[in-house]
């Protein structure tokens, strides 16, 4: 592959992108392109980029790419900034390109139950207007008000209803991508259907802006769910919580959302929020259904039968929305309650869910064995967990010994049948990780893959895949 340059801006390549986007569209003064360097992964390398370019139409995004490949320059794509791996951190002297002024909801079709986005729609934007609709987009991530469609697709972002919904890419239909030469690649459909040729669109979803630059996602809708009842239960050991979990996917439950959170997360939240938690119980689970009428009734009432029959400390339920507006926001600011306690290295590990309760004991051997804080807050329902190290940066050891034990809960993750991550992505922190996971074949195929579409490797440099060029002989 040729070398990508990184050198300071060119005159004539900053030129050329303010002729073709406009002035006002292409930053450059370092005070500013500074705030655009990283996400919220604040340990992540990250990079000084040359030019923050604001792209408002395909078109501007097909010149920005046709720059860069004349000049050799890379090009970082990025949405709201929200990611946790160092996805769009950026890269000395590249083009940062921020999605965020495409922003239009294009169309909202009923009768074919989807809708057609521009990447830099915010999540909770397209949610509220398919509702209006009587529809419902169901991919939450915890940063759903402020985080991309964009940034969702292109690291095929999870939620608390991943246990019923699924994640991001059982909702893409086709997309309208940008390659690395400034073509314009459409893939995919409108239909129910569709089995012509290679699934070319899921390929792009997760791929973190290393293979294209997504301009337009088509996606699929669902009638909007009916009122929720909630549930909320604490246990006082570890393996009551994963024998509630493994019974009920057992029993053929199929709740709307399974949440859980640790002791120490408890603690934060309640901290904040001043939310009168059980400060002592040792991990509290909370459960929706979204059935509607008395179907969501019965399916909490088995819910809670389950939890009893575990062992449980207490049993809340509740068909009252704004009651479980409140639970269901404990839980989304488990990870800010966490950052009062300090700095955070934020891990994304998914484990078979009959595993949960052995990797929540590990976690809390690695928290002992490396002298931190670790709060474990994730998707009970799908397996995927977000153990949270908290530590001082400022302190050289507590940095090694944070970076040791993320390094030590992935190990865990895997030694139980898992995976380096259920929806945050690879970006920069789990290079080294995934091509543990995957293995040489899988690794090859994944390096063809991007040498097909990126010759030059100018898309999004040293995240996902180490460059061939960079491995040792």
């Amino acid at each position: 592959m040729t070398t990508v340059t990184t050198a300071l801006p060119s005159t004539a390549w900053a030129a050329e992108l303010a002729d073709a986007l406009g002035a006002d569209s292409v930053l450059t003064d370092p005070d500013v392109t500074a705030s655009y360097a990283r996400d919220q992964a604040m340990l992540a390398e990250a990079g000084t980029p040359a030019a923050v370019v604001f792209p408002r139409s395909t078109a501007e995004v097909v010149a920005v790419m046709q720059v860069a490949s004349r000049h050799g320059v890379p090009v970082v794509p990025r949405g709201a900034g929200s990611g946790l791996a160092g996805s769009s951190n950026a890269v000395d002297g590249a083009i940062t390109l921020v999605m965020t002024r495409m922003d239009t909801v294009l169309e909202v079709s009923p009768a074919d139950r989807l809708a057609v986005v521009q990447p830099g729609v915010v999540n909770k934007a397209l949610r509220d207007a398919v509702a209006r609709a009587g529809l419902f987009y169901p991919p939450d991530p915890s940063s759903y008000d402020w985080c991309t469609i964009g940034g969702n697709l292109s690291t095929n972002s999870g939620g608390l209803c991943c246990v019923k919904y699924g994640v991001t890419t059982d909702y893409v239909l086709g997309l309208e991508v940008v390659l690395a030469d400034g073509r314009v690649l459409r893939t995919g459909r409108r239909t129910v259907k569709g089995v012509a040729g290679y699934d070319l669109a899921r390929l792009f979803v997760g791929s973190e802006g290393t293979l294209g630059v997504i301009t337009e996602a088509t996606l699929a809708l669902r009638p909007a769910p009916q009122r929720p009842v909630t549930l909320a239960a604490t246990f006082a050991t570890t393996a009551q919580t994963g024998e509630v979990v493994e019974r009920v996917v057992t029993s053929g439950l199929v709740p709307s959302l399974l949440e859980v959170m640790d002791n120490t997360c408890i603690r934060a939240v309640d901290d904040l929020l001043h939310a009168d938690l059980d400060r002592d119980a040792h991990a509290l689970l909370v459960a929706q259904s979204d059935t509607g009428g008395e179907a969501a009734v019965r399916e909490v009432e088995a819910l809670a039968r389950l939890c009893r029959d575990a062992g449980a400390d207490l049993v809340h339920t509740t068909d009252d929305p704004a009651e479980g507006d409140l639970l269901l926001q404990a839980r989304r600011v488990a990870l800010p309650a966490l950052e009062q306690l300090g700095s955070t290295l934020i891990d994304d590990v998914a484990v078979p869910r009959s595993r949960i309760a052995e990797f929540l004991d590990g976690c809390d051997g690695v928290a002992a064995a490396q002298g931190l804080t670790i709060g474990v807050v994730g998707h009970a329902g799908d397996g995927n967990m977000h153990p949270t190290i908290v530590f001082d940066p400022a302190d050289a050891d507590q940095r090694d010994r944070a970076f040791a034990a993320f390094d030590d809960i992935l190990g865990l993750g895997l030694s139980l049948g898992g995976t380096i991550t259920g929806e945050h992505g690879v970006g920069s922190i789990k290079v080294g990780w995934l091509e543990r996971e995957v293995g040489p074949v899988s690794l090859e195929v994944h390096r063809s893959i991007k040498d097909a579409l990126d010759p030059s490797g100018l898309l999004n440099p040293g995240k996902v895949l180490r460059r061939r060029d960079t491995l040792t002989p």
